[in-house]
């Protein structure tokens, strides 16, 4: 299977969720499994997976915030 990686653009749009204050720390696990993921070769685990999720039903999370959290998800590789 072909690895998967956060793109240089979201990860610069988890970067700064990491870096705002006023983010969740749902955001912020969902940004910094992302950005973990820029270069790394490694996937999602599943509690980030899970927050990344939630992260991605609340209507009130930003954009930078879901993109984080979709690129997380995808690169989650769930037990079989």
């Amino acid at each position: 299977m072909a690895v998967k990686q956060t793109s240089k653009k979201v990860a610069s749009q988890a970067s700064d969720v990491l870096q705002d204050g006023r983010t969740a720390d749902d955001s912020k696990t969902a940004g910094g499994s992302a950005l973990n993921q820029r270069q790394s070769g490694h996937s999602t685990s599943d509690a980030a997976a899970s927050t990344s999720s939630d992260v991605l039903r609340d209507d009130d999370t930003s954009t930078k915030s879901k993109a984080s959290a979709g690129s997380a998800v995808a690169q989650h590789e769930p037990d079989k």
